[in-house]
């Protein structure tokens, strides 16, 4: 079984979660493709009501032409339950995200939620954060002076460039630099620190945020519940 697959047995079984008359949160990426797929079919089939915010144009454009009622953050109320993926879960809970370029979005409508729950792969659980390279989202002014600062504490950025070299762009026109470190011990420092550095916008450790994960894995879902 491939990844894909597992992303959609996952997927599959998040869409169970959602409850008729929700306000929901959808994230973005190839796992949440399949998760808008699952929640329309509930949709069409149960007639839930429900009414959903997006992180990113794309996921906003699947749902809507699937019969998913889509509105801005600004005039939702709080969010019920937003449902997400997620780059790596360490084994206590935290997470990196940022790997499409949508940590923002993504993390302001976490924040906005009373309940985050994240959908990955077998292969995104991991011991401790790191492996993955830690996304920032920075403005483009004074980009040389941020990136040395980073340097300097052995962070390791790396200008993200699109497949053609031309330089990623966020939704807000900002740039991203992957932090490649390979382990993080202690991201509630790492990110503390990352929250006072001027001129970045958001980093992509979520913190304390999700407190359900559930994986795909070839036999079927798994769901990991964080201890109360």
């Amino acid at each position: 079984m491939n990844a894909d697959q597992m992303k959609q047995i996952a997927a599959e079984k998040a869409a169970t979660y959602v409850e008729d008359g929700m306000m929901l949160g959808l994230g973005t990426g190839s796992t949440v493709f399949y998760l808008v797929e699952a929640v329309a079919r509930r949709v069409q089939a149960e007639g839930l009501q429900l009414t959903a915010v997006a992180t990113s144009s794309r996921t906003a454009k699947q749902a809507s032409e699937l019969g998913i009622k889509m509105i801005d953050l600004n005039d939702a109320p709080t969010l019920d339950l937003t449902i997400d993926g997620a780059d790596e879960v360490s084994a206590d809970f935290q997470g990196i995200k940022g790997g499409g370029g949508a940590l923002l979005l993504e993390k302001i409508v976490a924040l906005n939620s009373r309940r985050n729950l994240w959908i990955v792969d077998e292969s995104k659980i991991v011991p401790q954060l790191g492996a993955f390279p830690l996304p920032i989202e920075v403005i483009p002014f004074g980009l040389a002076k941020l990136t040395q600062r980073l340097e300097a504490e052995d962070l390791h950025p790396v200008l993200r460039r699109q497949a053609n070299g031309e330089l990623f762009l966020t939704h807000n026109k900002n740039y991203i630099l992957d932090l490649h470190i390979g382990n993080i011990p202690h991201p509630h420092v790492l990110g503390e620190w990352l929250d006072h550095q001027t001129g970045v916008v958001e980093h992509g450790l979520f913190l304390d945020v999700a407190k359900t994960v559930v994986v795909g894995h070839p036999a079927g879902p798994e769901v990991l519940q964080a201890p109360r």
